[in-house]
């Protein structure tokens, strides 16, 4: 969560790269809250994927009355700089903190790019750390599935798994502030349909 337990996971990963050899261990670091800036492109340089929680990433209680006050002025000016590790060449994870928060990756996208909670009209929170959209639903499905060694699913390729959900609308089609009205149509496991919206055609 701090930026010095992100400081000593990345000496941690850089020794074992030194002991062992870059291997396909494919590390990942958690949570993210605070990083140094000097620890930023430290991610790509050591092969550690980024592995995000967006919800947290925006302005409600727990950031702005327990964590920023906390942390004081600089460090809370640090918290969750995805837009930093991203320019740095960081390769993202994301998913969630269930069940402390929401498991819907749909309003973890709407906040990594927007960095305001869904149906909040809040300032966005340090919003030149947001992401892009298509960095973001990467993290959610190529990046989770490379932190797990899937090789063979989080993309569509030919010879990948069919693992995929159909939404109700394109993302992309639309002001990013209407993501999170976004919904699952059917899902998909294996190539086999597992799930179908009410409402879906």
């Amino acid at each position: 969560m701090g930026d010095r337990a992100v400081r000593e996971a990345l000496d941690a990963v850089q020794a074992a790269r030194t002991a062992n050899g870059w291997k396909d261990t494919r590390p990942h670091l958690a949570h993210l809250q605070v990083v140094h800036p000097e620890d930023v492109p430290r991610f790509r340089n050591l092969g550690a994927t980024a592995n995000i929680q967006p919800l947290w990433a925006a302005h409600e209680p727990q950031l702005d009355e327990l964590a920023s006050p906390y942390l004081g002025p600089e460090r809370a000016a640090r918290q969750f700089p995805f837009g930093d590790l991203m320019r740095s060449g960081t390769m993202f994870a994301a998913g969630s903190d269930w069940p402390v928060s929401s498991p819907d990756p749909i309003a973890g996208v709407h906040v990594a790019v927007n960095r305001v909670l869904p149906d909040r009209t809040d300032a966005p929170f340090l919003p030149d750390q947001a992401l892009p959209l298509a960095t973001a639903l990467a993290a959610y499905t190529a990046g989770a599935a490379y932190v797990n060694h899937l090789d063979d699913t989080g993309t569509l390729r030919p010879g990948n798994r069919a693992d995929l959900v159909v939404l109700d609308r394109d993302p992309f089609n639309g002001p990013t502030q209407a993501i999170a009205a976004t919904r699952v149509a059917h899902t998909y496991i294996d190539g086999h349909r597992v799930y179908t919206a009410r409402d879906a055609v």
